[in-house]
């Protein structure tokens, strides 16, 4: 199977750019890659840079399996989250770099980086679970509401709002839009800034700053498993 996820390292800075060809599904093929390239960036102790293809950082999960009462689907919904978990542990900055629609669980990954650009180019930004009929998962509200204003918090999960370049940026989705002709120079500068700060203190503060959330996100975790697991042992008997 080719590889959906690319990973090199340079300069002090590990870029992770993630393409399926299409609109990078979060399958489990693609977290575990996505897990990998993290791994591999601690170890070289890389500042990272994730991006995704022209037009999509991600339009979330496989829906035909997300459909399905199935163990399977359950894996796929937790791993998802066990990922953003990893990606707001990760001990150095982490730069997401919206390169088009961010949906469910595409926006849930843009929100586990520490700094995240975008470009003014029109592109969904959504967590539509309510549109399609799905109960929001307690880790998707964790993650949520950690960066999201209250008034925002509340339009993109209760009422699926789609946000804009602009009015991401408003609500907390997103810290900088720029124009499409910077935007690999700027996510470039960016980067090479956060090089410039002190590892161990900066390491040692997000680890500190980052703990309730952590333990709130894997609490939120546990229980979304232990839910998805009943639904799949009811549907296994029915």
């Amino acid at each position: 199977m080719d590889a959906r996820v690319r990973y090199t390292h340079d300069a002090g800075v590990s870029s992770i750019d993630i393409d399926d060809g299409k609109v990078n599904v979060m399958s489990p093929q693609m977290q575990a890659e996505l897990t990998t390239a993290f791994d591999r960036a601690e170890r070289d102790d890389g500042v990272v840079v994730v991006r995704g293809r022209p037009g999509a950082l991600s339009a979330g999960f496989d829906l035909n399996l997300l459909g399905e009462a199935s163990g399977e689907s359950a894996g796929m919904v937790v791993g998802g989250f066990e990922l953003a978990l990893r990606i707001l542990s990760y001990p150095r900055p982490v730069v997401i770099a919206r390169t088009g629609h961010a949906v469910a669980m595409g926006a849930f990954l843009l929100l586990s980086g520490d700094y995240r650009i975008a470009t003014t180019a029109p592109a969904r930004l959504t967590a539509n679970e309510v549109a399609i009929g799905l109960t929001m998962p307690r880790a998707a509200i964790t993650i949520l509401r950690q960066r999201l204003t209250p008034a925002a918090f509340e339009r993109a999960t209760l009422l699926a709002e789609v946000f804009g370049p602009q009015s991401a940026v408003g609500a907390g989705f997103l810290d900088e839009v720029v124009e499409p002709d910077r935007f690999d120079e700027r996510i470039a500068e960016v980067a090479s800034a956060l090089t410039r700060l002190d590892r161990d203190a900066q390491c040692a503060t997000k680890r500190r700053t980052r703990a309730p959330l952590i333990a709130a996100l894997t609490a939120a975790i546990e229980d979304d498993r232990e839910e998805f697991a009943a639904r799949v042992a009811s549907a296994a008997v029915n």
